[in-house]
C-alpha cells in the first residue's frame, strides 16, 4: 500500500482543491464551481468513486449541520458539512473506529473574509489530499475494524466541523479507538531558515487526559503515567509503525496537545476522552498560512501550490497509512491488564484477559525505561501472563494484541494488582 502513494495524485487533488479559489467556512454552499460548498461536494465525488473499488463496502457522503451565529467566527447563520467516507470493517463483532482528517476550509488574513482567494494549498490542502490518498488505497484492502475518512469544515471559524463530528461519536457511543488529524503537512522550510527538513514529521499528543480526575488523576501520579495516555500510546505507535515502513522519514514526538497560539481538529475527540494526535510538518513557514495573496519587498506571501513538496507529503501520508492499516487489522486490545505489586520483587510479573471479540494468536509485552519516550524492548508470547526479571520499580511495561499476520494493538498500561 506504502508503494501505491502517488505524489501526481496528492499534487492533483491540492490542484483542484485550490481551483475552488476560496473554502472559507462562510463561503457559498450554492456555487458549483467555487466555494466550500462545491469544494466538499467534489471530495464526497472523488470517496464514491473510489468506492466502487471497495465491494460495497466503502459509502460517502456530506454530513451537514446549521451553525448559527455567534458574535465571533460566524456571523450568520452557516451550513456547515463534513466529507466523510467510511470503509466498513469486515468483522461484524468488531464495533471499533479508527478517524483519518484534514480540514477541508481556508482562510486569508482576515478569518471573516469569505471572498478573496485562499488558496489553502498546505492549510489544510495537504491534510484532505493524505485522507483522499489513504481512502483511494485502502478501500480495495479489507480491515476488521471500520476506518473512516474525513475532511472537516469550519476548522478556521474555530474547530466547528471536528466538534460537530465528536459530538455525534459521544452521543452514539461510536468505539473510537484513535483518530489522526493532518494538518499543514506538505511543506518543507519555514520563513526563518532556508533548511529543507523533509525528513522528519512531527505528532502532538495530550499528556494528562482532561477527563483524569480524581482517582484516576491520583493514581496516574502515584504511578508516573503522565506520560502514558491513550494519546501518547497512540503517538509511540504512529512513530514505531511508521519508521518501520516509511523510509527516509523520522516521527518527532511532540509532548503537547498543540502548539503555542494554535489548535486543531483532534482537540474536540481529546475533550470527550478519545485517543487523538496532531500530524504536521517540522518547520512551518508563517509567510504561507493565513494570509493575504500578496508581494511585499520580494517576498510572496499566500498559501500557494508552489511552496509544496509532494514527495515530503507522500511520506507523511503514509505514515498515516501504515498505523491505520495496522490498527484496523490488528485485534482489539488486551483487556484488564495488571502488574502484581503484592511482593518486593526484582522482577515484573504482568497478566492480562484475551481481548474482546477479537482472534488474538499472541501479545507483546512492551518495556522501557522511565526516562525513554519510546518502548524499547518487546517481549512476545502467547500466553496471557509474563514474569520478566526487570524491576517494575525501574521501567514502565505495556501490553499488546497481535494476530497471525503480525498487526499490533495499541499499548495497555497495567494498573496494579495486590
Amino acid at each position: 500500500m506504502v508503494k501505491e502513494i502517488s505524489p501526481d495524485s496528492l499534487k492533483s487533488y491540492v490542484t483542484r482543491l485550490v481551483s475552488f479559489g476560496t473554502r472559507s467556512t462562510l463561503s457559498t454552499t450554492t456555487d458549483k464551481k467555487r466555494g466550500i460548498g462545491a469544494a466538499r461536494e467534489w471530495v464526497a465525488q472523488r470517496f464514491t468513486e473510489f468506492a466502487k473499488n471497495s465491494n460495497g463496502r466503502m459509502t460517502a457522503f456530506v454530513d451537514t449541520i446549521t451553525i448559527p451565529a455567534d458574535g465571533r467566527r460566524v456571523d450568520v447563520a452557516t451550513n456547515l458539512g463534513n466529507a466523510i467516507a467510511i470503509l466498513k470493517g469486515t468483522d461484524p463483532n468488531d464495533d471499533r473506529i479508527y478517524i483519518i482528517s484534514g480540514h477541508l476550509d481556508s482562510r486569508v488574513t482576515d478569518v471573516m473574509n469569505r471572498t478573496s482567494d485562499a488558496p489553502g494549498a498546505n492549510d489544510d490542502g495537504s491534510g484532505v489530499a493524505a485522507v483522499l490518498e489513504c481512502a483511494r488505497i485502502m478501500c480495495k484492502h479489507s480491515f476488521p475494524a471500520t476506518v473512516m475518512f474525513v475532511a472537516v469544515s469550519g476548522e478556521e471559524q474555530s474547530l466547528l466541523g471536528s466538534t460537530f463530528l465528536a459530538n455525534q461519536a459521544k452521543s452514539k457511543n461510536w468505539n473510537i479507538d484513535a483518530m489522526l488529524n493532518n494538518d499543514i503537512m506538505g511543506s518543507n522550510h519555514s520563513n526563518e531558515t532556508n533548511i529543507i527538513d523533509n525528513t522528519r514529521l512531527r505528532i502532538f499528543s495530550e499528556g494528562i487526559s482532561v477527563l483524569d480526575t480524581g482517582r484516576v488523576l491520583s493514581t496516574v501520579r502515584s504511578l508516573g503515567l503522565e506520560n502514558d495516555s491513550k494519546s501518547r500510546q497512540l503517538a509511540r505507535y504512529v512513530k514505531e509503525v511508521g519508521e518501520r515502513y516509511v523510509d527516509n522519514l523520522e516521527v518527532v514526538m511532540v509532548y503537547r496537545s498543540d502548539r503555542f497560539l494554535r489548535g486543531g481538529d483532534h482537540t474536540p475527540f481529546l475533550q470527550k476522552g478519545y485517543a487523538a494526535v496532531r500530524l504536521t510538518e517540522m518547520n512551518e513557514n508563517y509567510n504561507h498560512q493565513h494570509q493575504d495573496l500578496k508581494t511585499e519587498k520580494g517576498i510572496v506571501y499566500g498559501d500557494l501550490l508552489e511552496f509544496m513538496d509532494f514527495e515530503y507529503l507522500r511520506k507523511n501520508t503514509a505514515i498515516n497509512l501504515v498505523a491505520l492499516a495496522n490498527l484496523a487489522k490488528a485485534p482489539s486490545v488486551p483487556q484488564e491488564v495488571k502488574v502484581e505489586v503484592r511482593n518486593l520483587t526484582n522482577s515484573t510479573t504482568l497478566n492480562w484477559k484475551t481481548p474482546k471479540n477479537a482472534k488474538t494468536t499472541s501479545y507483546y509485552v512492551l518495556m522501557r525505561e522511565t526516562t525513554s519516550p519510546v518502548w524499547q524492548k518487546k517481549f512476545f508470547t502467547t500466553e496471557t501472563t509474563m514474569t520478566l526479571p526487570y524491576s517494575k520499580d525501574n521501567y514502565f511495561f505495556a501490553v499488546q494484541s497481535a494476530n497471525d499476520t503480525g498487526n499490533e494493538s495499541l499499548a495497555i498500561v497495567p494498573t496494579t494488582a495486590r
